[in-house]
């Protein structure tokens, strides 16, 4: 089995430099271009299930990924951004200026990052780790789409690569609609393709 995971497309809080978690906005044209050429270069791909973070911005892209198929797209709760609590919809320099301690350790201290009314790095690799189980252990298919956003597939890297919390955020970068492969054959889970972007050439 192999599962395609992706990154929504550009957003306008993306290009505002915004903090956005569990709120939303939408997808600039360059997001949805972007998307659109994801979907072409996918389209010989038979998907089985295409599961998708519940936030408007992936919902979309996984639209556009999908084209004229009729594949049901599945929302799954656990496959939405991490929680930014008090961050959410604020510009990074804001956060920087009145969290400077926590919006460091966010970026370079993940292990000692305290969240702000939101959720902390382990909470959300626990719940991406149940994600990913249910995934590959429950399903039948041959090919499997999941659009998300970048701290769940960097949640997904570590779990696979058994990454300690200070290892959190080593390359590659998750570019909007970067596409990553895993591959499944006996419970064992390989990275085949890691954040490619050859689609947007």
């Amino acid at each position: 089995m192999k599962i395609y995971i992706t990154r929504h497309g550009e957003t306008e809080w993306n290009k505002e430099l915004r903090m956005q978690g569990w709120k939303d906005s939408n997808l600039t044209e360059k997001g949805i271009d972007n998307a659109k050429k994801l979907g072409v270069s996918l389209k010989d791909i038979d998907f089985d299930y295409i599961y998708c973070s519940p936030l408007g911005r992936a919902v979309d892209t996984a639209n556009y990924i999908r084209g004229n198929k009729d594949t049901e797209i599945i929302k799954i709760e656990s496959l939405k951004e991490m929680g930014f609590g008090i961050w959410e919809g604020m510009e990074n320099e804001k956060v920087k200026e009145l969290y400077p301690l926590q919006q460091f350790n966010f970026w370079n201290k993940p292990y000692l990052y305290q969240p702000v009314e939101g959720e902390g790095f382990d909470q959300l690799i626990n719940r991406v780790k149940k994600v990913l189980n249910d995934i590959t252990s429950n399903a039948t298919g041959e090919n499997i789409l999941i659009v998300s956003h970048t701290l769940v597939i960097k949640a997904i890297y570590s779990i696979i690569k058994n990454y300690s919390l200070e290892d959190f955020w080593n390359k590659p970068f998750m570019y909007d609609t970067c596409l990553t492969v895993l591959e499944v054959e006996d419970k064992k889970i390989e990275i085949i393709l890691e954040a490619d972007i050859s689609h947007l050439n």
